[in-house]
């Protein structure tokens, strides 16, 4: 290039114009080096109209600028002013390899057109003046259109980043909230992706230009304050906020609040990020609901135990109460048949505790789920029992017990299955019109064999599309208040432990069934059970203060082993009109008086004792007075403990459970004297002893 522009110069004008020279090499480097450049970098060409348009264009101006006008006339140098919108075009559309080319070929066109006696830049009389507007106008065109390519490449990356970021913003699965600051302290929503419309339940046009407090579900409490603090220190923020959606419910959301400082000093923007953790503040609630429940349990279970001792001695002593007023010769007296009827009364309530204190330890149970024969029938009433006084003012409760033959399983467990059911059907059912709704529990056999109960509401039943994920642990349509969504799932897993069945039937708006199939046991004995009577359900007096049996006529002497005093002094006084009675407080005393000698016909013996306890007497009684084993009744306020439990259910003697009835403990000695089973005439399920082996 150097060597055409100087050949364009005369050579006695050559010398003085050397500056020429290093001009034209400038020139050569900065038209030649960026299509050198360019052209070793990938390039996938995209031919589109402009591709072909604009070389034609670039082309035809180049020959009407260059080849038609007179040389160095004025009208030639305004057309040449037609060649920069063509290079700015090139930069513009087609990037830096476009500047380029365009320069490069606008150039040589020139030069050409120069070299032949042509063009603006063809000055006869002043040839160097006419080389430098030439360079002049090669160099003006070649550095505008790079610079404008380069603009053009900078903003293309910018954008092209710009959309990444936006992309990358908008798939990822928290919300992302961009805000501007217009003013100290006031923020305006410039930005969300489409995972926090789907959070907050909006569309994209209703939060972008409005203030981002107005997501929060109150303007007052905790949450705004600490917003507000964190935007006028301009300082980050990670907490927990509560959400509203327009259709009222809330979401609860980890926020994390980010001041951005675009120019390096002041805060012009805030990023908030919202990740939904709604389901994990439910889990946690639930699950410390759960824990409440289970704390209950054990405490029900303690609080039972302690109830028993002075219930038994209270239900004693009323016992004790009512024989001395019904005796002979007592009755007539004034105020006597008042005070007869305050003590069967207070036989009653003390019943009632009972039979509560008897509930609470079934479905309060912490030990592991032990296999035994369980019949359905005597299940069902105490759970029906605890949930009576509760289901009162929303239905009546009808029960239809049928043939049920026994099955294998846990009794708590089976026991927590009703009673979630019933509890189920009762929140189904809205308070107001006892008389018009109904909670019906019935016991049966399928045709297969298996052990049926069926629990049955007239509520409003379950919609279609929620009954196939009733069963789904933590669903619930009910509130906070009333369910926590495990309570069948736990109904289910139970079920299924017990190699059975829970299925459900609903029609929306007439109620729903839930349908309990256990297997039978492999070997049911006798067959079938009874139908469990009239006098052991649920809103009936459970028994009544019966008279003591019938003496057998022998007067035994019987030693009471028992740490309570006042537990002891009341059996003393029950026992003593029939037999002779020793009393002490300890299994040391009671092995004391055995191994030295004295007599005694059945031994009364609390279970759990400090020190010795039951078990221990038992052992050394086996060891060192085998032929008194035989006669040892043990009395239980439950068990607490593993070797407790295991020892009941293993021990062949005979186990009464505190608080033992008057007329129970009676009927225990005397079958003891004689050798055979307790004869008691109470209702079963209420006898509250047990016989095992």
């Amino acid at each position: 290039l150097s060597l055409v522009l100087g050949g364009l110069v005369p050579r006695a004008q050559w010398v003085p114009s050397a500056w020429l020279w290093w001009m034209a090499n400038l020139l050569g480097m900065l038209l030649v080096t960026p299509p050198l450049l360019l052209l070793f970098r990938s390039w996938r060409a995209r031919w589109t109209w402009e591709a072909w348009v604009l070389p034609v264009a670039t082309v035809g101006v180049c020959v009407g600028v260059f080849a038609f006008p007179p040389p160095g006339s004025g009208e030639a140098h305004a057309l040449t002013f037609l060649l920069f919108p063509l290079s700015a075009w090139a930069a513009l559309r087609f990037g830096p390899r476009g500047a380029a080319l365009a320069s490069l070929f606008i150039a040589l066109a020139a030069i050409a057109s120069t070299a032949r006696g042509l063009g603006p830049f063809f000055t006869p009389d002043s040839p160097p003046q006419g080389l430098v507007v030439l360079q002049l106008f090669i160099g003006i065109t070649t550095l505008t259109g790079l610079l404008l390519a380069a603009a053009r490449a900078e903003r293309r990356e910018a954008v092209e980043m710009l959309e990444l970021l936006a992309t990358t913003v908008r798939a990822v699965h928290e919300g992302v909230l961009i805000c501007e600051v217009r003013e100290p302290g006031v923020l305006h929503t410039v930005f969300v992706n489409e995972a926090l419309c789907a959070l907050v339940g909006r569309r994209r046009e209703e939060l972008v230009g409005t203030v981002p407090g107005a997501l929060l579900a109150s303007s007052d409490g905790e949450d705004p304050r600490r917003l507000a603090e964190a935007l006028r220190e301009e300082r980050s923020l990670r907490a927990e906020v509560v959400l509203g959606r327009p259709d009222g419910t809330r979401v609860w959301s980890e926020m994390q609040l980010s001041p951005v400082r675009a120019n390096g000093q002041g805060v012009t923007h805030f990023v908030a990020t919202h990740r939904d953790v709604t389901a994990t503040k439910e889990l946690q609630a639930r699950l410390v609901a759960a824990e409440r429940v289970a704390a209950v349990g054990t405490l029900a279970a303690g609080v039972g135990h302690e109830i028993n001792n002075p219930l038994a001695y209270l239900a004693l002593n009323l016992e004790a109460a009512q024989r001395s007023l019904s005796a002979e010769g007592t009755a007539a007296l004034p105020g006597v048949r008042d005070a007869l009827g305050s003590v069967r009364g207070a036989q009653e309530g003390a019943e009632r505790i009972r039979l509560i204190v008897k509930d609470l330890r079934v479905f309060s149970r912490e030990e592991s789920p032990e296999q035994g024969l369980v019949d359905l029938n005597a299940l069902v009433p105490p759970a029906a029992r605890v949930v009576l006084h509760a289901l009162r003012p929303r239905a009546r409760l009808v029960e239809s017990f049928g043939p049920v033959p026994r099955v294998l399983g846990s009794e708590a467990r089976l026991g927590q299955v009703l009673l979630n059911l019933l509890v189920n059907a009762m929140q189904a059912i809205p308070e107001g019109d006892p008389a018009r709704h109904e909670v019906r529990v019935r016991t049966g056999t399928e045709a297969s064999g298996h052990a049926r109960v069926e629990v049955e509401d007239t509520g409003g039943g379950i919609p279609p599309d929620v009954l196939p994920r009733i069963f789904d642990p933590f669903f619930t349509t009910k509130g906070s208040e009333e369910g926590t969504g495990l309570g069948l799932a736990i109904c289910q897993q139970i079920v299924r432990a017990h190699g059975g069945e829970l299925r459900v039937h609903s029609v929306q708006g007439q109620g729903a069934t839930f349908t309990l199939l256990l297997p039978p046991a492999p070997v049911q004995g006798a067959g079938a059970l009874p139908v469990s009577p009239r006098s052991s359900r649920p809103g009936t007096r459970v028994a009544e203060a019966s008279q003591p049996p019938a003496s057998s006529g022998r007067r035994g002497r019987v030693l009471i082993v028992d740490d309570e005093p006042r537990l002891a002094q009341s059996m003393r006084l029950l026992l003593e009109p029939f037999h002779d009675v020793v009393t002490v407080t300890n299994g040391e005393a009671a092995l004391a008086r055995v191994v030295g000698g004295e007599s005694f016909d059945v031994v009364l013996c609390d279970l759990q004792m400090p020190g010795m306890d039951g078990i221990a007497v038992h052992r050394r009684l086996a060891a060192q007075a085998p032929a008194l084993v035989s006669r040892l009744v043990f009395i239980s306020g439950g068990a607490s403990s593993p070797e407790a439990l295991a020892f009941v259910e293993t021990v062949a003697n005979r186990v009464l459970e505190k608080p033992v009835r008057p007329d129970v403990l009676l009927a225990t000695v005397e079958a003891t004297l004689g050798g055979g089973p307790p004869e008691v005439t109470t209702a079963r399920g209420a006898v509250g002893g047990r016989r095992h082996g």
